[in-house]
């Protein structure tokens, strides 16, 4: 497998608050990469680093090929041309249409012309299931639509690789298992990499490839590999209770 994303001997800080220490995995083409953990482990913290949000204490990051940490702020934004990011709010403008949502990045980073951007968002809302609510504002969709818009907007400049945090989060069951689909949908028919945030046993266990456990004790990962094969075999005590909550 090619490694996508490489991670070695990462220690993340907030002054002297070390949140995690020498943290080392690799995201390989095509995974559905779970980072995962109890409350207050460092899951979103870690994305943060990934994406170029904040800077590590230490540590390296290659991201497909190129040096993103240490690496200069221009390595990074080249970088992050090929990502897309989904929040757990959908962060869409709540002023906008999802068209305009989706339009934005479209407009800002590329030379298409208006009609062109029209056949692109039209495309992407229909990917996540959404053909026909162009002229919606936020405020007017489900909490479920929310994310699939958000998704689309994500999806806007084709990424190779996406990132996403705690996208279950707030929604009910039903709408968390068609989000996962979807995200199967997306990794399958766009060979798309993704990394996500996730404590969802549902989600994690239900599509996730390949994992880290982020310990909140250690500060370290005390586990790596297939969720599904990490409930099988758990490495640990700590990682057989995380993933047999509520069996």
């Amino acid at each position: 497998m090619t490694d996508f994303l490489t991670v070695s001997d990462m220690t993340v800080a907030y002054g002297d608050n070390v949140v995690m220490k020498d943290v080392s995995f690799s995201v390989h083409e095509g995974d559905i990469f779970i980072i995962m953990g109890a409350s207050g482990c460092g899951k979103s913290t870690l994305l943060s680093v990934l994406t170029g949000l904040k800077e590590p204490a230490k540590g390296t990051e290659v991201f497909n090929g190129t040096d993103f940490w240490p690496g200069t702020p221009e390595n990074r934004k080249n970088a992050m041309r090929q990502a897309g990011i989904l929040y757990q709010s959908g962060a869409l403008w709540t002023s906008m249409t999802l068209a305009e949502n989706i339009a934005l990045p479209l407009e800002q980073y590329t030379n298409l012309t208006a009609a062109e951007i029209r056949d692109i968002v039209a495309l992407k809302l229909d990917l996540v299931g959404l053909a026909g609510f162009q002229d919606f504002y936020p405020a007017e969709i489900s909490g479920g639509m929310k994310k699939r818009a958000g998704l689309a907007r994500a999806l806007a400049l084709d990424p190779k690789i996406v990132f996403f945090d705690e996208p279950s989060a707030g929604l009910d069951p039903v709408s968390s298992k068609n989000l996962d689909d979807l995200i199967v949908q997306i990794r399958d028919t766009l060979q798309t990499t993704i990394v996500m945030v996730t404590h969802e046993l549902p989600s994690l266990l239900g599509i996730g490839t390949n994992s880290i456990y982020l310990d909140v004790d250690t500060k370290s990962a005390i586990a790596h590999g297939a969720p599904r094969d990490l409930l099988k075999n758990p490495p640990n005590e700590k990682v057989r209770r995380f993933l047999n909550r509520g069996a």
